[in-house]
């Protein structure tokens, strides 16, 4: 389906100095972020309203067994250890990919996994890639860090490793002034080893952030 959509001139590109900081500091500073990602019919991006921050290797209080880095570079992880502000995709579960951002110095591992979007351009292409018919209810678009990828088109082999703060980038992360407030804290979801760090953030009360129960605070 045609999308003719383009950026609007207000969203600016996101700084790296935001990056080169611990994932657990970042993080919360992604919500209400942009992510865009420009296909052959147009843009498509979504409002951050929901991500999970995951430590490097070097952290030792505590550490952190849930993160891709834990056991060192791979070639599966090995832009972790680059420079911050790109993309790392990967593939799970044998269906769905998920999206990250790199963080901290180039050689720590940071990383952030997105895991929800508000949609805000190319809703109709959102809902052809997620074969359902549109109109589609938002949280139905973008609410889990596996549709928000089909949603969007993200593909390991065509994504991974780009550079998200790079205006002629495909994949970019940009800012328009949203003011993400008030913020729920809670301990990450869907994984088995470290799952009880207050690591995931989230927009409170936000329809289109992923539904679990779990024991939250407000920030």
């Amino acid at each position: 389906m045609a999308n003719s959509a383009k950026l609007p001139k207000e969203w600016r590109i996101l700084s790296r100095r935001l990056f080169v900081e611990p994932p657990e500091s970042v993080a919360p500073q992604l919500l209400g972020k942009i992510l865009a990602h420009q296909t052959e019919s147009g843009w498509l991006a979504g409002r951050i309203v929901e991500v999970e921050a995951y430590l490097g290797p070097h952290m030792t209080h505590p550490p952190d067994p849930a993160a891709h880095s834990f056991r060192g570079i791979t070639d599966r992880n090995r832009v972790m250890f680059g420079p911050a502000g790109h993309a790392y995709v990967y593939f799970i579960y044998g269906m769905h990919y998920c999206v990250n951002v790199t963080c901290e110095p180039e050689g720590r591992a940071g990383c952030i996994l997105i895991r929800a979007l508000e949609p805000l351009l190319g809703l109709s292409t959102m809902a052809a890639h997620r074969k359902l018919p549109a109109p589609v209810p938002h949280p139905r678009l973008t609410a889990g860090p596996g549709i928000l990828c089909q949603a969007l088109g993200l593909t390991r082999a065509a994504h991974n490793g780009l550079d998200l703060l790079d205006p002629a980038s495909p994949l970019q992360l940009r800012e328009d002034g949203f003011e993400a407030a008030p913020i729920e804290v809670t301990p990450r979801i869907g994984i088995r080893h470290a799952a009880h760090l207050p690591l995931r953030f989230a927009l409170s009360n936000h329809s289109c952030v992923s539904h679990f129960k779990t024991k939250k605070t407000t920030v």
